[in-house]
C-alpha cells in the first residue's frame, strides 16, 4: 500500500466502506503466489464481510479494478481462485491451473482482457 500511496506503483487497493467501516476490497499486486511469474498484474485478497455478501459489492470493486487498470493501460489482469462461476459473471475467462506457493494442489487462474 505504501508504495501505491507514494506513486512508486500503479498497482493499488480497492476499498467498499459502509460509513467508516471496511465491508469489501481487494488489492492489485504483481504476482498472486503462484508459479506464472509471466501472468501478471494479479488481483488478490478478493474480500467482502459476510453479513454484506450477495450484494453486489465485489463485483462492483471487480469492475472499478478494472476499469482503472485499463485507464492506466494495464490490461490484461489476472487473478487466482478456487471458485468457479463468480468471476465468469464479471468477464473472467478461465486461462490455466497454477501452483500456488507451498500449496500442494493446482489452482484455476482467470484472465480479463
Amino acid at each position: 500500500m505504501d508504495a501505491y500511496l507514494s506513486g512508486e506503483t500503479e498497482y493499488g487497493w480497492y476499498l467498499c466502506l459502509d460509513g467508516n467501516k471496511i465491508v469489501g476490497g481487494m488489492g492489485v499486486i504483481e504476482n498472486d503466489f503462484h508459479d506464472r511469474k509471466d501472468l501478471a498484474p494479479n488481483v488478490c485478497a478478493v474480500y467482502t464481510e459476510e453479513a454484506c455478501r450477495g450484494k453486489g459489492i465485489a463485483g462492483q470493486l471487480l469492475t472499478i479494478v478494472v476499469d482503472d487498470m485499463k485507464s492506466k493501460g494495464i490490461t490484461p489482469i489476472y487473478l487466482v481462485t478456487d471458485h468457479t462461476g463468480f468471476y465468469e459473471r464479471y468477464g473472467w475467462e478461465f486461462l490455466c491451473m497454477v501452483q500456488g506457493d507451498g500449496e500442494p494442489d493446482m489452482s484455476r487462474m482467470y484472465i480479463h482482457r
